[in-house]
């Protein structure tokens, strides 16, 4: 059997912070040409903060109020508990297992911290930032907010419990995801004990790639990722397949049928024209998107 292509892998060991609870690695667009953008459109940005260790603060840690508008901030918890609130009154705190998926559309405030009790523990913080661009039709629509607990997750697990499968948007394997998406995409996390090998297939058309969380992976037979490393695949097709080299590895895994259309990005707005970056930014200062204070 032929596999699908690797492409690239992305080894980025440099990190930043995003306010002062979020020390991230950005695989994309940082370091990325401008194409990068459709190359593996609909997914814009990438933050992973990989477990990093956070000492016990009685401040509030994280990011203050900030603007988006033109696509939607999916954050996935691994470790940790993070806390959400936004200027029209959507709050919530996800833990492990848990995502939170805000549609920013037409333009939205929020912020996002260290839950407050979590914050005042020496802890560990394990998550992923996402964005999402929205197709042109819908970059101002309403604004919403969904909340995914991690019994709502699709699941598969196999009987002997080697192989774990979390599906959070589409259908893999036919377990199907809760999120709600403007575009088609099959967003999951593979749990692969050593020795173990899957098969999956994508749409040849999807443009798909993985993060490998925790451990140590083959692809495909012969191609080693070990934990932060990502993997950005051909679009030829094919299945790909992932087999466990120790023990316990976790891999994320993206793939959505790109939305052909011109993207720009500045800071918090993904538009499809520079004159749309203009508006919103003149939108946001002229307080059209609400009260920074909430």
């Amino acid at each position: 059997m032929s596999f699908r292509a690797i492409e690239k892998v992305f080894r980025n060991n440099h990190a930043h912070w995003v306010g002062d609870g979020f020390r991230v690695k950005q695989y994309f667009p940082l370091n990325q040409p401008e194409t990068f953008y459709q190359r593996f459109s609909p997914f814009i940005l990438l933050d992973y903060n990989e477990p990093f260790f956070f000492r016990a603060t009685p401040f509030e840690v994280g990011v203050g109020p900030h603007p988006h508008r033109g696509f939607e901030t999916v954050t996935f918890a691994f470790a940790g508990k993070v806390e959400h609130g936004d200027n029209l009154g959507n709050s919530g705190v996800i833990e492990p297992g848990d995502i939170q998926w805000m549609t920013a559309g037409g333009g939205i405030l929020h912020k996002e911290y260290h839950e407050k009790e979590f914050s005042k523990k020496d802890r560990i913080l394990h998550m992923i930032q996402l964005w999402v661009n929205l197709p042109r039709k819908d970059k101002m629509t309403n604004p919403k907010y969904q909340a995914i607990t991690a019994d709502q997750m699709g699941k598969y697990f196999s009987e002997d419990e080697r192989f774990k499968l979390i599906v959070y948007a589409g259908e893999v394997n036919g377990i199907n995801g809760p999120a709600s998406t403007f575009s088609p995409m099959n967003i999951y996390k593979v749990d692969i004990a050593k020795g173990r090998t899957e098969t999956f297939l994508e749409p040849a058309d999807y443009n798909t790639g993985l993060l490998v969380l925790a451990g140590e992976v083959k692809i495909n037979g012969d191609s080693s990722a070990k934990a932060t490393d990502f993997v950005l695949f051909e679009n030829d097709g094919k299945p790909f397949n992932i087999t466990g080299v120790e023990e316990h590895s976790e891999v994320f895994i993206l793939s959505g049928q790109p939305l052909n259309e011109p993207v720009v990005q500045s800071g918090p707005f993904v538009m499809s024209t520079r004159e749309e970056l203009r508006q919103a930014a003149h939108d946001f200062k002229s307080g059209k998107f609400g009260s920074l204070d909430f």
